[in-house]
């Protein structure tokens, strides 16, 4: 009889580390090694362990972020399969995460396709990324009538950048900068730049890579 496939999970929220957990028990071939809040635990973990699959959050409260987690587990050990999951519709992850060699990724609230399903493509060696962006109500618009220089920009605004800032960041004048933003106001409907960065926060459409790295206090476990 074959060994089971040995998944270590890691995501700072309870509900949902529960739900990958029911994910891993619903099949005979995996085998629950760990679940964890932290990505510095799951990188631990896998240092001192037989680990054959890591299903991690991109996003933590706590310590170092999943990406970056994620990186290390792969330079520590290229055989350890990894796939990223989000609860944001942020893609720009994608890309970062392909340039990691991270082996899937899984969109927790809006991909088709359920874990279980990546979790068996991956582990049998495939590289498993949505191939389009989430698409969510924003205003009186959807983020996909955004173009990707006003994502851009949008992920500047939810980090309260000054339009100066911005504009220096992409090489772009100021001018071009009020433009983008008239855009997305006329778009979205939203009377002023501080709507759009609450609301473009609040629906998780773009996420600052600050926000996503920023070195929080670890919690007591």
């Amino acid at each position: 009889m074959n060994e089971k496939i040995k998944v270590v999970i890691a995501d700072d929220q309870y509900v949902a580390r529960s739900f990958f957990e029911m994910y891993v028990k619903m099949s005979e071939e995996y085998e629950l090694a760990a679940s964890l809040a932290t990505a510095e635990q799951a990188v631990n973990y896998c240092l001192k362990n037989p680990v054959d699959l890591v299903i991690m959050d991109v996003m933590m409260r706590y310590g170092l972020d999943g990406l970056t987690c994620a990186k290390t587990i792969k330079a520590n050990n290229p055989k350890i399969r990894v796939i990223l999951v989000t609860s944001t519709a942020e893609y720009d992850w994608i890309e970062k995460a392909k340039a990691a060699n991270i082996d899937s990724f899984w969109f927790k609230e809006y991909d088709e396709s359920p874990l279980l399903e990546i979790m068996d493509r991956t582990m049998h060696g495939e590289s498993v990324y949505p191939g389009s962006p989430p698409n969510l109500d924003f205003g009186m618009t959807q983020k996909i009538s955004l173009t990707e220089r006003e994502l851009e920009i949008l992920r500047e605004l939810t980090a309260n950048r000054s339009n100066e800032e911005i504009a220096e960041k992409y090489s772009i004048s100021l001018n071009t900068v009020k433009r983008h933003i008239q855009n997305m106001l006329n778009k979205t409907g939203f009377s002023n730049r501080l709507e759009l960065a609450v609301n473009a926060k609040a629906l998780g459409l773009v996420v600052h890579d600050e926000d996503r790295t920023e070195n929080r206090p670890k919690k007591t476990l």
